[in-house]
């Protein structure tokens, strides 16, 4: 039987999850300093969250190239075809959804690997009828800014580390080094890994890898995110957005969507559709609201809403399904 969804966190349970948000590499002591509370206790909370898995740090490598799938499934084939998308490698988020398409899928792709991932592989995919294919031009927001919003903005900046720019696009051909790459797979197993693990696991002294690490973040190689389901930040409802805007709009409406709190994924795509974004809210009355309210509304000239039924990935990291 599939495990029940714990309940919402709260207090210094949501606190210190959403502190992980903004810096998932930060020391208890410093989250402690932030929230004014007792390093003790939070280090006690912090560990349980990621103990229980509630929130878990992984690092996620950038590629040269990525895409939305959204895909149409026979009757019956749809969690199948959500299942077998999540096991992908390259896969870094996976929902089963509501509308046209049965599941929305991102995927990373190294230099010339998505044609033939795209024309070879996911073709082969059990119980899709129809695929399409929106390649990423560029991201106005990754969930990598995104938080639940229990911290004030004070609270955020005193968080906040300088440790690279919010990604705009992939475009990394350049394949890593073998000492990069040792610590980029360390990342991606444990994203708070202590540089004195991250040697061990590269077999380098801690100077280098401590610079080695600078490097990877600030050049955003590599991105640490701290992955939370957004309900158990109080936000259950999520749906995904397909934007139409004309072109002289484009920017405008991404630093826009950037800027709302709710919106946790914005990126212009190729395609019918000019912008997709990931939402979360806390009804489906303040999902309404977003859709036909929101100051970048005006700079669109179409909006299709996607409900989230369930996702099965999110970060690279696979999660349970539920009933």
């Amino acid at each position: 039987m599939n495990p029940a969804p714990p309940p919402p966190l709260e207090g210094l349970d949501l606190a210190v999850a959403t502190a992980l948000q903004v810096d998932p590499r930060a020391s208890w002591r410093r989250i402690a300093q932030v929230l004014a509370a007792p390093e003790r206790t939070v280090a006690r909370h912090g560990a349980a969250l990621l103990e229980s898995g509630v929130v878990q740090v992984a690092g996620m490598p950038t590629k040269a190239e990525t895409a939305l799938l959204t895909v149409r499934c026979a009757p019956g084939t749809a969690r199948v075809a959500v299942e077998a998308l999540s096991q992908r490698a390259d896969t870094t988020f996976a929902y089963a959804v509501t509308g046209a398409g049965d599941a929305v899928a991102e995927l990373l792709f190294d230099a010339g690997r998505m044609t033939p991932v795209l024309l070879q592989e996911i073709p082969t995919v059990v119980g899709l009828t129809q695929v399409h294919t929106a390649p990423i031009l560029r991201y106005f927001r990754t969930i990598r800014r995104w938080t639940s919003g229990a911290l004030t903005a004070a609270q955020v900046a005193a968080l906040r580390t300088a440790d690279g720019p919010e990604m705009a696009t992939m475009g990394h051909t350049e394949p890593l080094g073998p000492l990069d790459r040792r610590l980029v797979e360390a990342l991606v197993a444990d994203g708070r890994a202590t540089v004195e693990a991250l040697a061990r696991a590269a077999d380098v002294s801690e100077s280098t890898a401590a610079r080695r690490l600078t490097a990877l973040l600030s050049s955003a190689r590599v991105q640490v995110r701290a992955l939370v389901e957004p309900a158990l930040l109080g936000l259950p409802v999520e749906a995904m957005l397909w934007i139409s805007a004309a072109p002289s709009q484009m920017d405008r409406l991404g630093a826009l969507l950037a800027e709302d709190p709710r919106v946790r994924y914005a990126a212009a795509v190729a395609g019918p559709h000019q912008v997709v974004a990931d939402v979360t809210c806390r009804t489906t009355a303040e999902l309404y609201e977003l859709t036909t309210a929101s100051p970048w509304v005006e700079h669109t000239s179409a909006v299709e809403t996607s409900l989230v039924l369930h996702a099965r990935k999110r970060g690279g990291r696979l999660l349970p399904w539920t009933e």
